[in-house]
């Protein structure tokens, strides 16, 4: 560890950038024509920019998890390629403002978790040796939770959630190869001095803070990274943040593990206020020997992928029925001129089906595979217009249906062993008939959840599984996360309902899906489970600007 500047002169420096007269920002240069592809063991990264650069900011990422894992002490298992963070270098603030369907000025990136389609956009690259820019805060706050929920699958307190990813988030990547993990967060600088207070007990007791919120921007990320960072690092309480996470475990509520553990709540308030005032703050400072990070590779796409590319990036953000046909003519416009290129097709493959032409989409997979065999997602799209064929094929004609569909999904576990989707789509595969899954199959929905454990309609899933056999317990665990996600939308709404039912059941009393269905506020509950409705809405702030700021607020030298 060491000590890094004044974090009272760093607020003021933040401040004075925000405020000031002038508003500084980065000029952009005319778009490179050619796209790049950085390939690494937990990243895949594709931008309209140098690929030094790229290289460079690819190689960052790889630091920052390496540094994570190192700090925090949890080693994350081996990743298919296909679960790796697939993130597009979309451009502007307002590329991302436009691709996230949002109004919100202040959204720098998001960032949308699915089993085999992690998916995050960020503005242009910027690399930096000091202060990092928000978009790259954005991206790696958001890849924290990701890292998080990849290691530990636990309905912790916001607070302690959101605490966690903003001490991470506020990276610096030296250009000798050393990582500043727990710098003090300057982008939370004007928010911790002149937004709306947010109590501890506030902080620690959801409810209470749901209830006092206003409506005006309150300075609960700034809080809690301020105290996440302080029970860090003082020493007094060393140990503490630890044995707080672990009366949670234990079935405490988040209000009485604090007071237990912390102590006098007002006392902590008071420390925490001179801490933040203090000259100096401690950070840890990885150098390269420390860390494990994983080479990079790089690649330029062809003429007709590169050309595709921002047709890519509408589509795997998430699509409409009317976007759908819309972004399909204009798919259809490139491949048609590059017949043989396999990522063209895989792409127009993916548009034709959720344009709902599911033979047009099977004919462009074929061909992607034709070209290349090992396009993962051509497997992919082909089983998904099978299966939704099979979904409506008549009842003597389902059963050689299914099989038809679970084809490309097989073929696809052979290139990709690990990949979730075959794994789910086995199960699905009976579920979907009305048939009483084999224990192969419930076994592979739960290997593939293991897999994906950041996809939450996934783990839904399982939850469901679970109930059926009367598994209560496990299935509350399932569902727990869920619930308390502060960014799940309706699913949270079902998880919670679920949740709150299941207190009144006994341990073995197994339910049916109509039960399920009507408890969890559904009528359809198979449609709730397939389709991607539920995906974290990219213009919450969680997911888009870090805090209401502008310009640049790199406090050290930049590139």
């Amino acid at each position: 560890m060491h000590r890094l500047k004044s974090f009272a002169t760093a607020l003021r420096l933040v401040f004075g950038l925000v405020f000031g007269l002038v508003t500084l920002h980065f000029m952009t240069g005319p778009a490179i024509a050619a796209w790049y592809e950085a390939s690494s063991e937990h990243f895949v990264i594709y931008a309209d920019d140098s690929p030094k650069d790229l290289k460079r900011y690819a190689e960052n990422l790889e630091r920052y998890h390496s540094a994570m894992e190192y700090v925090t002490g949890h080693k994350t298992e081996e990743i298919t390629p296909s679960n790796r963070v697939v993130i597009f270098v979309a451009g502007s603030r307002r590329d991302i403002r436009k691709l996230a369907g949002t109004g919100d000025r202040y959204i720098s990136g998001f960032y949308i978790p699915r089993a085999a389609a992690s998916r995050a956009f960020v503005q242009n690259i910027r690399n930096s040796n000091g202060y990092p820019h928000i978009s790259t805060i954005v991206l790696l706050h958001e890849y924290t939770h990701h890292f998080m929920m990849s290691q530990e699958r636990f309905a912790f307190p916001l607070w302690l959630n959101e605490g966690a990813a903003e001490f991470f988030a506020a990276a610096t990547f030296k250009r000798d190869g050393t990582v500043l993990i727990g710098r003090p967060a300057q982008h939370r600088g004007a928010e911790l001095l002149y937004a709306n207070d947010v109590s501890l007990e506030e902080l620690f007791d959801q409810e209470l803070y749901e209830k006092n919120r206003g409506r005006g921007y309150d300075a609960f990320y700034g809080r809690s990274w301020l105290l996440y960072h302080y029970l860090t690092f003082e020493p007094e309480r060393a140990g503490q943040l630890a044995d707080y996470g672990r009366a949670i475990v234990r079935g405490q509520s988040s209000l009485d593990a604090a007071r237990d553990v912390f102590g006098d709540l007002g006392q902590l308030e008071r420390e925490l206020a001179a801490y933040q005032r203090q000259r100096r703050m401690f950070t840890f400072a990885l150098p390269p020997e420390k860390l494990n990070a994983s080479p990079v590779s790089m690649r330029k796409l062809p003429e007709g992928e590169a050309k595709m590319m921002p047709l890519r990036m509408r589509s795997q953000r998430g699509v409409t029925s009317e976007q759908a046909v819309e972004l399909l003519a204009e798919v259809r416009a490139v491949a048609a001129q590059y017949p043989d290129d396999a990522g063209v097709q895989t792409a127009l493959a993916e548009a034709e089906y959720d344009a709902g032409n599911d033979a047009q989409a099977i004919a462009a997979a074929d061909r992607a595979i034709a070209l290349d065999p090992t396009r993962a997602n051509a497997y992919v799209q082909k089983g998904f217009a099978l299966f939704r064929m099979a979904r409506e094929a008549e009842d003597e004609e389902q059963d050689a249906a299914y099989d038809r569909a679970m084809k490309p999904f097989a073929r696809l576990n052979r290139v990709e062993v690990n990949h979730p989707l075959p794994l789910l789509y086995y199960y699905r595969s009976f579920t979907e008939r009305g048939l009483d899954p084999p224990e192969k199959a419930r076994l592979a929905l739960e290997r593939a959840a293991q897999l994906a454990p950041f996809d939450q309609s996934l783990w839904f899933e399982v939850a469901m599984l679970q109930l059926r056999e009367g598994k209560i317990a496990l299935a509350r665990n399932s569902l727990q996360p869920i619930a308390y996600n502060p960014h799940g939308g309706a699913m949270k709404v079902r998880a919670q309902n679920l949740v709150e039912q299941l207190a009144e059941l006994p341990e073995g009393a197994a339910l049916s899906s109509q039960t399920l269905a009507m408890i969890a506020g559904s009528s359809d509950l198979r449609a709730t489970l397939v389709n991607d409705s539920d995906e974290e809405d990219p213009s919450d702030p969680e997911d888009g600007a870090a805090a209401p700021v502008e310009g640049d607020m790199d406090q050290d030298e930049a590139d």
